[in-house]
């Protein structure tokens, strides 16, 4: 049998997760729909336009890379278990004090 209370917590659960599911859809959502022919490029090609400004005899052939993926599907995916890893390291956290806190109370 629940009380009233921890039936109104369950609740407020619910409406919180719902809310922050559409918050993450629009705040996703509002660049796409509000900037109109642009580029979402990544930072590494703007990167090496700024040094080659800043400093233009510098020479990154310095630094090499250990492995190169066979192709650019492989590089997708090895981003995708990076990032799949990341998300599970932080849900985890997120649970872990979480259910640290629910049992302190």
């Amino acid at each position: 049998m629940t009380t009233p209370q921890a039936e109104q917590k369950k609740n407020n659960s619910w409406l919180w997760t719902i809310f922050g599911v559409l918050a993450i859809i629009f705040l996703m959502a509002w660049p796409l729909l509000t900037i109109k022919d642009s580029e979402f490029g990544g930072s590494d090609g703007v990167g090496s336009e700024v040094i080659a400004q800043i400093a233009p005899d510098y020479d990154p052939t310095w630094i090499s890379n250990i492995w190169t993926p066979p192709g650019g599907e492989t590089e997708s995916m090895l981003f995708g278990l990076q990032a799949t890893a990341g998300g599970i390291l932080i849900g985890y956290f997120f649970g872990y004090y979480r259910g640290k806190r629910k049992e302190s109370n």
